[in-house]
């Protein structure tokens, strides 16, 4: 590992079209190769079908992985997310937590389907499900893509504005997993948990304390504190947050899709402070590389 750890150029937050990305695993390996990426993780939400093919692919490259996911949780009202990091992806009881999550979602989306046709926007379910890579996992990315598609928006970011989040047409809540369960998860399988992009829960202080006071108890040892939705001062604020509760720091951009996405794979420009510990210093041990075995389940 680099003598300055906090200086790799780590992306350990991205999705493919396993989940809600545009593009294939091996595919964003190849995109994170040309882009710098020094040390890589796909964390797909709620789903570790992927995880096989992203491995193969980087290893091909000569690229430093990461097993991960990106785990729904419900808490204070909001749905906020949890990365997992360093896990055994064949881990049964991990498996058999996501595929429990993913369920109900496609009841979800026919509701959320009814909502849009109540405003006048008709067969939102079809047109959603033609960017579905994988059904079990329709979320409002894919009515957002289709949304732009039939000319009711002209962006992602104007589709949040006026459907789909609470209060506007075609929002339905969903429960997710719960905190503690999720940890678990990640930890029984042999990695680490991260709180993904803290800047962008709408909580209180309060709600925020009691957040982090929770994932830590259950066992959470990390947060992101550079993404691709912070802005400088988040990254400032988290800086001080992971040191004020002990917590491993992570970085990732969130990349979606080359269209879509505001920061590239491998593309972040801030770097974790100096003062921080990086989450991939606890889990080298977990680190896939080319001259390494994979390790058996």
């Amino acid at each position: 590992m680099d003598p300055t750890p906090f200086l790799i150029n780590a992306d350990l937050h991205c999705h493919s079209k396993v989940s809600d990305g545009t593009l294939e695993p091996e595919a964003l390996a190849a995109r994170a190769k040309a882009h710098g990426v020094e040390l890589w993780a796909l964390t797909d939400h709620d789903e570790i079908g992927g995880q096989q093919r992203a491995l193969d692919a980087a290893l091909a490259l000569d690229l430093p992985y990461l097993t991960g996911t990106e785990i729904s949780v419900s808490f204070a009202g909001r749905v906020v997310h949890i990365v997992g990091l360093g896990f055994d992806h064949r881990d049964a009881a991990l498996t058999e937590g996501l595929r429990a999550t993913r369920g109900g979602r496609g009841a979800r989306a026919r509701e959320m389907a009814a909502g849009l046709a109540q405003v006048g926007i008709k067969d939102a379910y079809e047109g959603a499900l033609r960017y579905v890579g994988n059904p079990e996992l329709i979320s409002r990315t894919h009515f957002a893509r289709f949304l732009v598609e039939a000319g009711h928006c002209g962006d992602i970011p104007e589709v949040f504005r006026r459907f789909l989040t609470e209060g506007k047409p075609g929002y339905v809540e969903h429960k997710w997993a719960r905190l503690g369960d999720a940890v678990r998860w990640v930890r029984e399988a042999g990695g680490e948990a991260v709180i993904a992009h803290p800047g962008r829960y709408p909580f209180t202080p309060t709600e925020e304390y009691a957040l982090f006071t929770e994932f830590i108890a259950h066992g959470g040892r990390g947060v992101e504190v550079v993404t691709g939705s912070h802005t400088a001062a988040d990254a400032v604020k988290y800086t001080e947050t992971a040191l004020e509760f002990g917590l491993y720091a992570s970085r990732g951009s969130d990349f979606h899709s080359p269209e879509e996405s505001r920061t590239d794979l491998g593309r972040l420009d801030t770097h974790l402070s100096g003062r921080l510990t990086p989450i991939w210093q606890l889990l080298e041990p977990r680190i896939h590389r080319p001259t390494t075995p994979v390790r058996a389940s």
